[in-house]
């Protein structure tokens, strides 16, 4: 173990550099908490052991930099005898322990003994934890929720058979991902997966996008053009947004369906399309259906195996397994070695509902990373707005604090507070208060609380 000790006695130094657990100790006497924090960023330090005598405002001081400098490093005190409440006080603030001076050589093993199991427990904690995780990775998809071992156990089973498959979800919630992994376990996987965003196709290109044209079949077409269906021959295409197909071409796309056939635009060639389709859409597709915007059919034909993907707030165990995933993906892209996040954050991140899902959590966690000069992420690294979304949770926002509420008072805001929260929905308001609906129904007749 690597040892900084912070102190003007050299007995001290002695004595820990006499000891068979120490590699090193380093004596650095400074009063300046800058110097120090400068320091440890080239001496990596396992334990600083540090006297408080000499000024125990600056030690304290010192103490909270560090530990926001590197949260699971062990800092140890030293000096004269202490009560056993004031060494109390300093375990809260995060000292390791305290030894009284002078520092018994028994003493000083036993600590250091104690401090070493304690990260050898810890790494291979860790390194359980990476292997637990790896049975939540499936085709570059994490996940450990019912929700997505169910997602990833249908993948495996429709995968070798599938002719069309409708991916539903929010957006953000990893449709595209799920298309690579149909692609990847399916027997198709040697072949081309071909991406089609059709978000950014104007209408009137849509036929040309997917089915190619010939020469001459309009003005500016010079030369025969492959479309994305004979790009993807004997592979898979990915229709995202298939929602926003106008109808003229969702016809065409049925044909494919029915037929296994196609003809380019301007062309009097019929071409075989050798495809499976996988399509995907953040929208209601049976409410577009309704109003004329897509067809029956076409959804049904889509529809034979439907994938429907929760959106994060439905599936909060997964959070922390993500946070892993992109902490990982995002030190090796900025060679960074950020260990993980603080108990704020994650507190935040498991209360937070994640508006814009996956997506919004992987932006959260990259913004951090490249900002972040420390060993892990805190709160000053979130964006601003999910910072003040921090800042509002700590207080209860139905208590005036002028007046303060009696108990009842408080049960019944809170409870008005939840259903707005839900949107009246009275089996999460039960779920949430760990009561019945019957019992949730007659605090509501009670209180006086519209259904």
């Amino acid at each position: 173990m690597n040892i900084l000790l912070i102190d003007e006695d050299i007995s001290t130094f002695d004595l820990i550099r006499q000891s068979q657990l120490v590699d090193r100790c380093e004596l650095f006497i400074t009063d300046d908490i800058k110097e120090l924090l400068l320091f440890l960023n080239d001496f990596k330090a396992d334990i600083i052991i540090m006297d408080i005598d000499k000024n125990k405002t600056n030690s304290l001081a010192a103490l909270q930099e560090i530990k926001k400098n590197d949260s699971i490093l062990d800092v140890v005190f030293t000096g004269k005898p202490m009560s056993t409440d004031n060494v109390m006080d300093l375990l809260s603030m995060g000292a390791t322990d305290y030894l009284d001076k002078p520092i018994q050589e028994k003493v000083l093993d036993s600590t250091l003994g104690k401090i070493s199991s304690k990260k050898t427990l810890r790494k291979d904690t860790l390194l359980l934890e990476k292997q637990l995780e790896k049975k939540y990775y499936f085709q570059g998809i994490v996940g450990k929720s019912p929700y997505m071992l169910e997602i990833f156990s249908l993948i495996e089973k429709i995968a070798k058979y599938f002719s069309s498959i409708l991916i539903t979800g929010e957006t953000g919630t990893g449709k595209e991902m799920i298309a690579h992994a149909v692609h990847a376990v399916s027997p198709h996987k040697k072949k081309k997966l071909v991406i089609c965003d059709c978000v950014s196709i104007p209408d009137n290109l849509f036929e040309s996008e997917l089915f190619g044209y010939s020469k001459g079949a309009f003005t500016g077409a010079d030369r025969d053009r492959k479309g994305l269906f004979e790009e993807a021959h004997g592979g898979i295409i990915f229709l995202d947004e298939i929602g926003e197909i106008p109808l003229p071409v969702q016809a065409k796309l049925l044909r494919v369906l029915d037929y296994h056939q196609y003809r380019p635009l301007g062309s009097n060639q019929i071409k075989k399309a050798d495809v499976r389709i996988i399509a995907a859409t953040n929208c209601n597709l049976k409410e577009n259906i309704k109003k004329g915007l897509f067809r029956e059919d076409l959804y049904h034909r889509l529809n034979k195996v439907e994938i429907q993907l929760p959106p994060l707030r439905e599936k909060k165990e997964d959070i922390l397994l993500l946070v892993r995933y992109f902490l990982d993906s995002y030190n090796k892209k900025f060679e960074k070695n950020i260990r993980g996040i603080s108990q704020q954050v994650q507190k935040l991140f498991l209360k937070y509902d994640w508006p814009g899902n996956i997506r919004e959590l992987e932006n959260v966690l990259e913004r951090a990373i490249m900002i972040n000069h420390k060993d892990f992420i805190d709160i000053e690294d979130l964006p601003p707005d999910l910072q003040e979304t921090f800042t509002s949770r700590s207080e209860i926002p139905f208590i005036n604090k002028e007046n303060l509420s009696t108990l009842e008072e408080l049960e019944k805001e809170y409870i008005i507070y939840l259903l707005k929260h839900t949107d009246n929905n009275m089996r999460q308001t039960a779920k949430i208060l760990n009561i019945s609906r019957t019992t949730l129904y007659n605090k509501l007749e009670k209180f006086n609380i519209p259904r």
